[in-house]
C-alpha cells in the first residue's frame, strides 16, 4: 500500500521545520484489505473504512488511474463511490460502495486503478495560525476483472519468466507476464552462488514487462542463477517461490 502525507501549514517557519524533521504519524482511519478486486459482472463492490481513533475523522475517497499526485477533484476512473465524504466517529466503521460506470475498458486483460483515501482529522479547538494539520492517504489497488480472461489470476506468477537486462547502473531482472492478469511483487532476487542480489517491489502488467534493478549487480552471471520473488494474491497475502533464470 503507498501512502503520502499533505501538509496544511499557517506558519511558515514552523512548515520549514517539519518539513526539515518529519513527524511520524499513523492513519486512525484504515482500509479493510491492501487491494481491491472488482469482478466486472457486480453491480457493486463495497468496502470497510474504520476508525480506530479516539477521535471523529472526516474522510474523502475517489479513484485514480495510477497518477500519484491525483486529487478528488481531478478523479477520471470509471468508478463511483458513495459516500465520497463522510465523518466517521471515534471506534466506529463506515461502509464505502464502489460502481462501474461502465466507461470503455478492455475486456481481454485486467485493467488496474487505485483507490484513495484521505483521513483528515479534526482540528484542535484550540489550534491557532501556526497550527500545522497532517492529513494522511493511503492507496490500494484496484483491479478490474473482465468476465472470461483466459486463465486464472493465481496462476500468473509461475507464468511470468525471469532475464536480465543492463539498467544503466548495472542489471536489472525483467519480469515479463505473458497472461491476462497482473503480477504483484513484494520484492524480488537474484541468488547467484552464496550472493543475493535484492530489488525492490513492483507490478507486471498483463502482457508487459517490468524491470527490477538489482543492488550491486554489475556483470552477468558466468553460471546458473535462481531468482526468488514474494508476490501477493488477490487477498493481499504474501507467497515466496523460486524459480530459474532464463539464459
Amino acid at each position: 500500500m503507498n501512502t503520502s502525507f499533505i501538509v496544511q501549514a499557517a506558519g511558515a517557519l514552523f512548515s520549514a521545520l517539519l518539513l526539515a524533521n518529519p513527524i511520524p504519524v499513523m492513519a486512525n482511519v484504515v482500509i479493510g484489505g491492501t487491494r481491491v478486486v472488482y469482478p466486472a459482472k457486480e453491480r457493486e463492490i463495497t468496502l470497510k473504512l474504520d476508525n480506530a481513533g479516539n477521535e471523529a475523522a472526516l474522510v474523502q475517497a475517489w479513484v485514480d488511474r495510477g497518477d500519484p499526485e491525483s486529487r478528488a477533484d481531478q478523479a477520471d476512473a470509471p468508478f463511483l463511490l458513495m459516500p465520497p465524504v463522510a465523518r466517521i466517529g471515534a471506534q466506529r466503521s463506515q461502509t464505502l460502495r464502489m460502481t462501474y460506470t461502465h466507461d470503455p475498458l478492455p475486456q481481454d486483460v485486467e485493467s488496474v486503478f487505485w483507490l484513495n483515501v484521505l483521513d483528515v482529522p479534526p482540528l484542535p479547538k484550540n489550534a491557532d495560525s501556526n497550527f500545522v494539520q497532517l492529513a494522511y492517504r493511503s492507496r490500494i489497488k484496484v483491479f478490474f476483472r473482465p468476465e472470461g480472461l483466459k486463465g486464472f489470476a493465481e496462476d500468473t506468477p509461475a507464468a511470468v519468466t525471469w532475464s536480465l537486462v543492463p539498467d544503466g547502473k548495472g542489471f536489472a531482472l525483467r519480469g515479463k507476464n505473458p497472461t491476462a492478469f497482473s503480477a504483484s511483487y513484494n520484492k524480488t532476487e537474484l541468488i547467484v552462488g552464496n550472493q543475493t542480489y535484492t530489488s525492490k517491489g513492483g507490478m507486471i502488467v498483463p502482457h508487459g514487462t517490468y524491470a527490477f534493478p538489482l543492488q550491486g549487480l554489475q556483470s552477468l552471471p558466468s553460471g546458473g542463477a535462481t531468482v526468488r520473488y514474494e508476490w501477493l494474491n488477490d487477498y493481499g497475502a504474501a507467497k515466496s517461490v523460486e524459480t530459474r533464470l532464463a539464459r
